[in-house]
């Protein structure tokens, strides 16, 4: 199971756009509108769907 406290292995043009964010961790995500990430240049629908699978396995999901 993905730890909470790490992000999913995704792309590294999305890693880097979730820490240029400020997102480090996959709890930051839980909860954060889908539509505000996809947003972030480099975040693809891969990659918004990895996290969102990722969340969902720790009962947590996107806004």
């Amino acid at each position: 199971m993905d730890s909470l406290d790490t992000l999913p292995k995704i792309g590294a043009p999305a890693t880097r756009a979730l820490h240029d964010a400020g997102y480090t961790t996959l709890r930051q995500l839980a909860g954060v509108p889908r539509a505000q990430l996809a947003k972030l240049h480099g975040m693809g629908p891969k990659a918004l769907r990895t996290i969102q699978d990722a969340l969902e396995r720790h009962d947590l999901g996107l806004g």
